[in-house]
């Protein structure tokens, strides 16, 4: 399995995230960088992230290409996390996986998430397999929106 480095999305790496392009089939699945950059921007409670592979821990100019961005909540006690995606030419080398394990274990660090809870597209089947092998079950959270298709799922406590 591959090994990540997570950091903030910045000044100096912002372009890098937007260049970022998922496979033609996933672009349903995934809101695309730029509006989750935009959505971050005016909600503190949003956390977004550059994923690297760990070549690029200790490094202020990453020598590697940037793999991925993720965003995550912390909100009323649920840590959510509401973004996940790898650039087409990095999946399936695990940093996907890799990058859910690492948000977990942070949010599991954080004291105000008493529950840790992702959704995804119900087509999207590479993220309902990902997210069911490192535990999620099904949860129909009551903040979730009635008319929302997506498939929500937690960690169990």
């Amino acid at each position: 399995m591959a090994d990540v480095h997570l950091r903030p999305i910045t000044l100096a790496n912002y372009k890098e995230c937007l260049a970022l392009q998922l496979d033609p089939t996933q672009t349903a699945f995934v809101a695309s960088n730029a509006k989750s950059l935009a959505e971050a921007k005016v909600n503190p409670t949003l956390t977004p992230l550059a994923i690297y592979d760990v070549a690029a821990r200790g490094y202020d100019d990453p020598p590697v290409p940037m793999r991925g961005f993720a965003m995550y909540e912390i909100a009323a006690g649920v840590g959510y996390l509401m973004r996940l995606m790898i650039d087409r030419a990095h999946q399936g080398q695990g940093y996907g996986r890799a990058a859910t394990i690492e948000i977990i274990r942070r949010l599991r660090l954080s004291p105000e998430v008493e529950i840790i809870g992702t959704g995804h597209h119900p087509e999207n089947a590479a993220a309902a397999h990902l997210y069911r092998s490192l535990g999620f079950l099904p949860w129909e959270p009551t903040f979730a929106p009635p008319d929302s298709p997506d498939v929500h799922l937690k960690l169990p406590n």
